[in-house]
């Protein structure tokens, strides 16, 4: 065990362990022991190296000693590096600011200092580094999510789009004046609605920052990031911009493929099919029992979803650059903690939240096909 690099709730926590280790029958006393002597020893070296701290910060208070400011300023950027974030001491100290609503007044002065020195350009407390890397994947790993156009702008959002237009001409000499073109655009607002998740934890998840962290960013995150997916869906469905084709029978066909992939403008570059694993299995299985030599997706990439996201439709044809998503407060999922309502049951409610605005902002490029009634 590495006690340099525990925290000192987490030698408590392991002094505490340790006296319920020494009463089992097979336990290992001598190594117990030696372990709570060092423990008590590592304990007592951090209590003195706080007293000498004290009482320098009281000469200094009094006027007894110099302050050279430029040697806390080269100290300061030398812990600005991203070595700095991807530590423990870090992440321990990114957990707590979590923990205490964002709030840098809440945190220890040494934990407000290597947050503060590590602060991004614009102020912004940064997430440490294994945690971005974590919300980048979320990210990019959900392939309707990776693959719609994305915008952070503060508040609500207006986007245009080009309704309709009159095409080029071509003006042959003497023939007259070219007719001006006639366009028409339109716009869609992007309101943000918030995006949760909430969660119930047993004190122990809390109990060490770091390892809390990670739970977040693992779990809360990643349910946002499939919530955000399922809304995307369902407002591609539901948009007055998405074209609509009637399936030929009760269940989709790869004729329907095709049928539908027709109602797309030229603009539209890079189609994907986006429906169920059932539905993808039986174009399949049907292409497959009609002998088809050919693929029934058109060599378009199928993405996944529930039923449940595509309500009345069974596939969406669509180029994934009509979606428009904007996040006032960026992809970061910030967490509210309750430890109140369950306090009784040692359980403490965490509410993940995402503010996001996503809906289709482009003509020709969606087309969903639902069965005639």
């Amino acid at each position: 065990m590495e006690l340099k690099n525990k925290t000192v709730e987490e030698l408590e926590l392991r002094k505490t362990a340790i006296a319920e280790e020494v009463e089992a029958e097979d336990a290992d006393l001598d190594a117990l022991e030696t372990e709570a002597r060092a423990i008590n020893v590592e304990l007592e070296e951090r209590k003195q190296a706080e007293t000498k701290k004290a009482e320098i910060r009281d000469e200094i208070a009094k006027g007894d000693g110099v302050v050279i400011e430029k040697v806390e300023t080269e100290e300061r950027k030398a812990m600005n590096t991203p070595e700095v974030r991807a530590s423990k001491e870090y992440k321990d100290a990114y957990g707590e600011y979590i923990k205490k609503g964002y709030d840098l007044d809440k945190v220890t002065a040494e934990q407000r200092a290597i947050l503060t020195v590590n602060a991004e350009e614009n102020g912004m407390i940064a997430v440490p580094t294994l945690v971005d890397e974590k919300i980048q994947t979320a990210w990019e790993n959900d392939e309707i999510m990776s693959g719609i156009s994305k915008t952070f702008f503060k508040g609500n959002l207006k986007v245009g789009y080009e309704k309709s237009a009159t095409g080029a001409v071509v003006h042959k000499e003497g023939s007259g004046k070219v007719t001006p073109e006639e366009l028409v655009i339109e716009y869609k607002e992007l309101i943000p609605e918030m995006l949760k998740k909430v969660v119930e934890v047993s004190d122990e998840v809390l109990a060490v920052n770091s390892t809390m962290v990670d739970y977040l960013y693992d779990e809360i995150e990643y349910q946002i990031v499939k919530l955000a997916s399922a809304n995307t869906v369902g407002k591609m469905v539901a948009s007055d911009l998405t074209a609509e084709y009637s399936l030929a029978g009760e269940t989709p066909t790869a004729a329907d493929i095709l049928g539908a992939t027709a109602l797309l403008s030229g603009e539209a570059t890079n189609p994907v099919v986006i429906t169920t694993r059932a539905n993808e299995a039986a174009i399949k299985i049907a292409a497959l029992s009609a002998g088809y030599a050919y693929d029934p997706f058109n060599g378009m990439t199928v993405l996944h979803t529930d039923s449940a996201n595509l309500g009345d439709a069974a596939f969406l044809v669509a180029d994934l650059s009509a979606v428009r998503g904007n996040f006032p407060e960026g992809y970061n999922v910030r967490f509210k903690f309750d430890e109140l309502t369950k306090a009784d049951e040692d359980i403490v409610r965490i509410v993940g939240r995402l503010y996001a605005a996503i809906d289709v902002v482009g003509m020709g490029k969606v087309v969903k096909a639902t069965a005639t009634v």
